[in-house]
């Protein structure tokens, strides 16, 4: 018996997340109790070592995150000769892959180097997508700020300039919020890239290729065109119902595993509805809200993660085609534990297909051939 798309089919065990009668868990803790309460950083803690940090932990984690943010001379010379006009997650996917250059223990899957690795990546990621995005638009990358969060270290490097709390807060439950989620695609294509022993920077970049995809990371942008292309808020129910006669897919509604809503949405609709009303762009909160109302009332479908992320990543100034690589400065902490996982009982991810082609066919000589 095969499942299309593996739907249903338990492919591995993990003790990083679950998701169980839609509450999503980080090693058994809500993720409303983490979006409530926990820095980012803690949560990272978690992933990577099982527990939440004592104090001492957390500022150490904090500290070291701090002293590896700083990317090689040789790293931003790559992202200098990328052309403007590049997708930045195939820059992103093309400069981890390249980090890979400047471990000096690169193909080194053991417990500490990999965990050292993966420390490496959390705090560079973001470095690179901030980087990534003043180097498109003709300004010089900036360098990170010495001993702060993850979240008030990556707007200040995207912008320039440092921002507010109510900024900070919001991208920190963004990264909270988008830090691990199961066997996603991109996570499930890390595993299996570890499963072979390739090193973490290959396995990570097996997962950002996989992120690019519209049906996984690159839902959030596909939202916000959406939004942009029905531009005003009394559009929205025509658009939505033209998009269901025709029985076309309304980005940013229904998931897999979810089946009565997705419990990271509601963090997000309120971050939007927070930052709207300091934006003076009020609309885009509107058009969304009134798009899950129709939606829900239409087809019984509920909103996603990527639907109301993507208004909150636009209100924080950040591009339609840039959301893709923001999220992966989240799901960075995810991926790498995940990596760190499956070195630690490792087997070969190798399933079988059931075979569809045609059987018995005879060898005809290439001069017999019509």
């Amino acid at each position: 018996m095969t499942a299309r798309g593996l739907e249903g089919v338990i492919a591995g065990t993990t003790q990083l997340s679950s998701i169980t009668d839609g509450v999503l868990t980080y090693r058994g803790i809500t993720i409303d109790e983490l979006t409530a309460h926990a820095s980012y950083e803690e949560v990272v803690h978690l992933l990577l070592f099982g527990t939440l940090p004592t104090r001492a932990e957390l500022d150490a984690l904090r500290q070291r995150l701090s002293d590896y943010r700083p990317l090689p001379a040789g790293l931003l010379s790559i992202l200098r000769g990328v052309p403007r006009d590049a997708v930045p997650i195939d820059t992103l996917r093309t400069a981890i892959s390249a980090l890979g250059f400047y471990e000096q223990r690169p193909s080194d899957t053991s417990r500490e180097v990999s965990l050292d690795k993966a420390i490496r990546l959390i705090a560079q990621v973001p470095t690179i997508v901030a980087a990534i995005e003043r180097l498109r638009r003709g300004l010089e990358p900036v360098s990170p700020p010495e001993a702060t969060d993850t979240a008030h270290a990556f707007l200040l490097m995207l912008k320039g300039t440092a921002p507010d709390e109510v900024e900070v807060e919001a991208m920190n439950k963004i990264l909270v919020l988008h830090a691990d989620h199961e066997f996603n695609a991109s996570t499930f294509a890390a595993r299996v890239a570890a499963a072979t022993l390739a090193d973490m920077h290959a396995a990570v970049t097996a997962a950002v290729a996989t992120l690019k995809g519209p049906l996984h990371g690159g839902a959030n942008a596909a939202v916000m065109a959406m939004l942009q292309e029905i531009g005003d808020v009394e559009a929205v129910e025509p658009y939505v119902r033209a998009k269901l006669a025709r029985k076309e897919r309304v980005m940013g509604f229904g998931h897999r595993v979810y089946k009565h809503g997705d419990p990271r949405a509601k963090w997000l609709r309120e971050m939007s509805r927070r930052l709207s009303e300091r934006s003076g762009e009020p609309k885009w909160y509107q058009m969304s809200a009134r798009m899950e109302e129709v939606m829900r009332r239409a087809k019984g479908l509920f909103p996603n993660v990527d639907f109301y992320a993507a208004t909150v990543y636009h209100y924080l100034g950040i591009p339609s085609d840039l959301m893709t690589p923001v999220f992966a400065t989240s799901r960075i902490s995810g991926w790498t534990a995940h990596i760190l996982e499956q070195y630690a009982d490792n087997r070969l991810i190798r399933p079988r297909a059931e075979y569809t082609g045609p059987t018995s066919q005879p060898w005809v000589p290439i001069e017999e051939r019509g």
